[in-house]
């Protein structure tokens, strides 16, 4: 039988010689045999084996079934659908064939070595984690199906369980006076640093191009200090600054612990004041631009003006400037950027 199919899969003209055969193309009966009577006794055996075995669906006792509600009212039976999932066995091989090209292909695997070199690359790879492989026909796999012959028995099964989300416990940034240098552990910020001191240091000419790529670079990495503020100033508790352990300067005291700003205890009075006087959003800028001259290194002539215009940028910034604004509408604070002033 196997034999057969594979016959009956060789490509004639770019079709499948069966596809010739169903249209009873008059050639190819004559090459089936000189009695016109025996070849057209063989087109209709090999055309037979596309016909359905029986003029109504059936099953197997066996196969699995599901009842899937098809009206309104799950009590009464007349209203469900007995469904039968079948397997696909042209359609298991088109998934194998993905999958296998995915994980050993040459350009999955030269995208790989681009990642684990830290180079960028013309393409993106895809991973399939937690995947299981299904034999089918033991030892003689040919039993099964042609396509499963191919296959060698193989069947593949994507993982369906949910993910394990991994949490850590958010710890408030004690004992050290910044946290940019906490900043620039996280993985996305070390290589979004290292893009942009690589653009830089090859000395791109100054055109709108350039100048979009080192904006947009610009924008991940203060998308990614919103994001890393974001859990110190929602999630710990308002006053936490207060502790005796913290030793953070006080401009960042005032932009990590806004709730502090909001509390009745009478020893933040101070600090409330300095909140919302709204002066500490352009020292945070001025030490952003400082950190990131610093993580971009000595090798590039990066000085005061690049400085500013890594604070500018950050105070100007959609992201930046969104997160600042409910709680200076709620607090009654300037609304206004500071930054505006010092640029001018």
């Amino acid at each position: 039988a196997l034999d057969v199919f594979k016959l009956l899969k060789l490509p004639v003209d770019g079709r499948p010689l069966l596809a010739w055969m169903q249209e009873g193309d008059a050639d190819l009966i004559a090459a089936l045999s000189d009695d016109a009577d025996q070849a057209g006794e063989w087109l209709t055996a090999f055309t037979g084996i596309t016909a359905p075995r029986s003029a109504t669906p059936s099953s197997h006792t066996l196969a699995k079934q599901l009842y899937w509600l098809a009206g309104e009212d799950p009590a009464d039976n007349s209203q469900y659908h007995l469904l039968a999932p079948l397997y696909s066995s042209t359609l298991a091989h088109a998934v194998f064939q993905t999958i296998n090209e995915d994980r050993f292909g040459k350009a999955g695997k030269l995208a790989r070595q681009a990642r684990y070199a830290q180079r960028d690359h013309d393409t993106g790879y895809r991973e399939y984690p937690d995947l299981a492989v299904q034999k089918f026909g033991g030892t003689k796999p040919q039993n099964i199906s042609q396509l499963n012959s191919e296959r060698g028995g193989n069947n593949y099964l994507l993982s369906s369980r949910p993910p394990k989300w991994k949490t850590h416990a958010l710890k408030a940034p004690l004992f050290v006076d910044t946290v940019f240098p906490r900043l620039g552990k996280i993985a996305e910020v070390r290589n979004t640093v290292r893009i942009l001191r690589d653009f830089l240091k090859s000395d791109p000419r100054p055109t709108m191009e350039t100048r979009n790529r080192r904006d947009a670079l610009l924008d991940r990495l203060i998308d990614e200090l919103v994001d890393f503020a974001h859990p110190l100033q929602a999630a710990l508790p308002a006053g936490w600054t207060r502790d005796t352990d913290c030793r953070l300067v006080e401009a960042e005291r005032l932009w990590l612990d806004p709730g502090r700003a909001e509390t009745d205890d009478e020893t933040d009075t101070e600090f409330s004041a300095a909140w919302h006087r709204m002066d500490w959003p352009v020292e945070i800028g001025r030490r952003f631009g400082n950190w990131l001259n610093h993580e971009l290194g000595q090798s590039l002539p990066l000085g005061d003006i690049e400085g500013r215009h890594w604070r500018d940028e950050l105070l100007l910034h959609t992201a930046w400037a969104g997160r600042l604004h409910t709680p200076r509408v709620q607090g009654n604070a300037p609304t206004y950027i500071p930054v505006r002033e010092a640029m001018q």
